[in-house]
Parts: structure tokens; sequence; C-alpha cells
């Protein structure tokens, strides 16, 4: 198997990776590709429908990167004691103590709230006189940011601070993972868990610590540093996804104005359809993070041998055209029939928070569009500004003008 060179994409990958992926899928579904850093060789990224969703649920992927052999120089931090970094059967403990507090009762519960949030951040730019903001800035950032740290109850968080490491750590300049920005936020979020234990409420930060407290053993219970490392999952997941899903949603649905018209005049009919295929069609997560073979994995055509890293593409396989047929993959259709797409992922990690990301999407879509029926995006703003490296994807900023 030849190995691809996706350095050589660098310039234009930001702007446009579906064409790069496109490329890639009509030679083969997975490719061994260049490696970031000498610890990651070798690198394979599948690119197929299929694959991925193989590759999403296969027990021979691993995602614990402390038993990887890739790192052994690497000293973990507390906020590294998530779900995410985590494999059966401690994934499968942590996941089922966090799923029992962060229920569908819970967040149900915070839907007059989002609304209450989403129509102040909307008030408030009505009242600009310039009649422009910067999406990202004034709606998509501010909403599932707000949301996140009610949830959790820690209302006072330094959001500036927590947005800047956050940012550092997904989606980092030289695309390697930040290991400064994650020490200074396990320090902090240790801070964070600390207080709230002297001073718990009903939220669910405190709920994760009674079940840390509560538990008769090891097997019953979150240690400390596996709180901290689930606020930092939920604080950073919780809003990162949805800043993306929020103005990728947006930016689709301006640059197809039928597809908005449709929307405009059909919203009780349309709008959960029209959130799912935004996350089809440019979904907030653009690679899944590693996973590290510990055995011999055949994937589609290519056998990945045991040690390798393997990068899962949601982008490249939620625009598969032998997934996605009629209309095809590169078309915008918020009619289009539900086909199973992976922007929240597949398998054992696939997003807890999924349903508050959707509702928090459906709610902010909807106030934007009846609130701003004039809404377009503002030339003057220059091109779009794209966050780096291949995790997210998503705009830093999105000007627009009513």
């Amino acid at each position: 198997m030849p190995v691809v060179d996706i350095s050589a994409n660098a310039a234009d990958f930001s702007a446009d990776p579906h064409s790069f992926y496109a490329r890639l899928r009509a030679t083969g579904p997975v490719h061994r590709v260049t490696a970031q850093a000498p610890e990651y060789d070798p690198t394979y990224l599948v690119v197929g429908h299929a694959e991925a969703r193989q590759a999403l649920n296969h027990s021979g992927l691993a995602k614990d990167w402390r038993e990887s052999g890739h790192f052994p120089d690497t000293l973990a931090a507390a906020s590294n004691a998530n779900m995410l970094e985590s494999d059966p059967p401690r994934h499968t403990r942590l996941r089922r103590l966090v799923a029992r507090e962060f229920t569908t009762r819970r967040v149900e519960a915070l839907r007059p709230r989002v609304r209450q949030i989403t129509d102040e951040l909307l008030d408030a730019m009505a009242a600009r006189r310039e009649r422009t903001a910067d999406l990202v800035k004034a709606l998509a950032f501010p909403l599932p940011m707000t949301v996140i740290c009610e949830l959790l109850g820690v209302p006072d968080l330094d959001r500036y601070r927590f947005s800047s490491w956050s940012r550092e750590i997904v989606s980092p300049g030289d695309g390697s993972p930040d290991g400064a920005a994650h020490r200074q936020l396990s320090g902090y979020l240790a801070d964070l868990v600390a207080a709230k234990a002297k001073d718990p409420g009903e939220d669910l930060l405190s709920a994760l610590i009674r079940t840390r407290e509560e538990g008769e053993d090891g097997e019953g219970a979150l240690s400390p540093d596996e709180v901290i490392g689930m606020a930092f999952l939920l604080l950073v997941a919780g809003h990162e996804t949805t800043v993306n899903l929020i103005g990728n949603g947006v930016r689709a649905l301006l640059a197809h104005p039928d597809q908005l018209a449709d929307l405009r005049a059909d919203p009780d009919g349309l709008l959960d359809g029209a959130v799912e295929e935004m996350l089809r069609y440019e979904g907030p997560v653009q690679n899944a993070t590693y996973r590290y073979a510990r055995e011999d994995v055949d994937l589609g055509s290519a056998v990945i041998p045991a040690g390798a890293t393997v990068v899962v593409s949601l982008a490249s396989a939620d625009r598969d055209p032998g997934k996605y047929q009629d209309p095809g993959p590169d078309v915008f259709d918020i009619r289009r029939a539900p086909q199973g797409h992976l922007a929240f992922g597949h398998g054992p990690h696939f997003c807890i928070g999924a349903p508050l990301a959707r509702m928090e999407g459906r709610i902010a879509l909807r106030g934007l569009l009846e609130r701003f029926p004039d809404l377009e995006e503002d030339p003057a703003g220059g091109p779009p500004a794209w966050q780096r490296g291949s995790l997210m994807r998503g705009v830093t900023r999105l000007p627009v003008r009513w």
C-alpha cells in the first residue's frame, strides 16, 4: 500500500477537505498516510463509510494511548481520565456511571433555559445598530458554553481561559496535542471540583462527585481524577461540537437559499431533518480521535498491522457515494431521508451528549431564522477562518448581516 502524503494538500485542505477525501475514496476506503510525528507511525486513514462504522466499533482498535506504547515519555494529566481515552472494562464503567446522571430527563429539563438563553443572545444581536455580528461570538459559542456550564454547576467558569485551553487542545496549530494546555486545564478543573465538593448543588458535577463519594468500592465510584476527567470531557465536547453544529449549519443554509426558503416556510416539518443533514453535510468533528491497533485488523481491503495508529474520517464517511446516492453525497438536501450519519460517532464511544447538542442546535437555528428573516453572510467580513488542525470542522468566526 503506497503512503499518501497528506501534508502536500495543506494549503487547500482547510477550505475544502471534501475534494481531498473524495480522491482518496476513489482509490480505496483505507490508506496509509504520512504520520504527523514519528510516534504515530504507521498511520492509517479510514475514508469509507462502511469501513468507518466497522473501525469505530472494532474491539481490536483501542482508544487508551497510555497502553498503546506510542508515547512512553508522556505523563497523563487528570483530564485524561475520561471515557474518550478509555477502553472496556474501564470505559464501560465510566460511561455507565455518567449515563446514570446525564439522563434524558436532566437534558430535557434544560429546554426552557436553552430557549431563554437563545432569546437573550438574539435580543443582543438585534440591538446592534450596525446590523452585523460575528455569529460565532454572538450565538454559536455563548449558547452551548452557558448551557454546559449551568448543567455542570459552574456558571462562574473563567470562559476566556477555558476557551483558550480548549481550542489549543482540539485544534492545535501544529496538529499535535498540546500537553501544556491539558496540564493547565487539569489543574484548573481540580480546583473547580474541590470547590464544588465543598459547596455541592443539584447540578451534574455535584452528582458525579456524589457518585464518587457514595460508591462502596472502586467499581461503583468515580476516582478523583475520573471526576476531573469527566468534567474536562463534558465541558470541552459539550461546547466545541455545538459551536460547530450551529456555525456550519448556518453556513450551509446561507449557501443554499432554496433550502433555506423551504425551512423558513415549514420549520415544524423540516427542522429536525435539516439539523441531521447539517450534521452529515458538514459535521462538527472532521476526524475521530486516534485509535491504536492492538492486533492486526482487517478493514476493507487493507490489513492494518498491530501497533499502527488509525484515524477515522467522519467527514469523509458522511460524503461516501457508496452510502449516499440519491441525492448524491455532495448535495445539501434538508429533505434527505435519515441514513445513519456518523457525525456523533458510532459504537461504544457514540457521543453521550448528542441529544443535548441536537436540542441546542434546533432551538438556536429556529430562533435565529425567525428573528432575522433577511440574514446573510457579510462579505465585508472576509473569507471563512477555519479551525486549525484536522480534528474539528468549523469556522472561528462567521460575519453575518441583516
